[in-house]
């Protein structure tokens, strides 16, 4: 039998008159990568900072494992196994990249300090590939290298679900052929991912289910290939009849 990880049921979030995401329903399986895709202003961010706390719903509800999480703060949906990285990368400024990662453990689901803390982190941090760069400011690193860090940090809250929310957006074809095998690897090790994403290369290849949002409303939803041939999607994406 396969257990869900996480559910989504109804959830709606409004900003003013602006409906966000609308009654949106969806579920993710153990050892799952789904994927959440669709143009720009669809929701599909909105969704992620709900579930990972960032955002309130106004209807709805989303349990982790069988319980509900949608009234709970961010860093109590942390501790208890969700972790994330951002559209917009968000690093610990003034800190090195192994201070960064450790703050990931400090406060995720196995709350390690110390120098055990330290020594795990740089497993993390070679995981992601910034060997060799624990000591360095993170205001120092490029953009790929503060993504990858931001990676490694989510990885050190022990997550059971993570959520990466385009993550491989503005690599160039090497980094994301090793971004896509990283985020396969991780799924092998038994991580259940949601992945926002726009490279449909990765959706492919990636995820096992994904649905599609629009305006907030989810239009489809199943095996990639067949969700893309969607004619529904397809007008979403290109703006006319198929």
């Amino acid at each position: 039998m396969v257990a869900t990880v996480l559910s989504v049921a109804n959830a709606t979030k409004r900003f003013g008159g602006l409906v966000a995401v609308n009654n949106l329903s969806f579920e993710v399986n153990s050892d799952e990568v789904m994927g959440i895709i669709g143009p720009n202003g669809s929701g599909k961010t909105t969704m992620m900072n709900l579930i990972s706390g960032a955002l309130r719903l106004n209807e709805g509800s989303i349990s982790l494992d069988g319980r509900f999480i949608h009234t709970f703060s961010a860093n109590q949906i942390n501790q208890r196994g969700i972790a994330r990285t951002f559209q917009l990368v968000r690093v610990l400024p003034g800190l090195t990249v192994v201070e960064n990662c450790m703050a990931g453990m400090v406060f995720g689901r196995k709350r390690i300090w110390g120098e055990q803390a330290r020594y795990e982190a740089g497993k993390r941090i070679a995981r992601v590939g910034l060997s060799g760069k624990e000591a360095v400011p993170v205001d120092s690193l490029t953009y790929i290298d503060q993504k990858r860090l931001e990676l490694a940090r989510a990885l050190a809250a022990s997550p059971k679900l993570l959520l990466l929310d385009e993550w491989l957006a503005g690599l160039n074809p090497t980094e994301l052929q090793e971004g896509i095998n990283l985020i396969r690897s991780l799924r092998e090790e038994g991580i259940t991912i949601i992945l926002v994403e726009h490279v449909m290369d990765a959706i492919r290849s990636l995820c096992d289910r994904c649905i599609v949002m629009a305006a907030g409303t989810k239009i489809a939803e199943g095996a990639p290939d067949a969700v893309l041939a969607d004619p529904e999607v397809v007008k979403v994406y290109i703006g006319e009849d198929v």
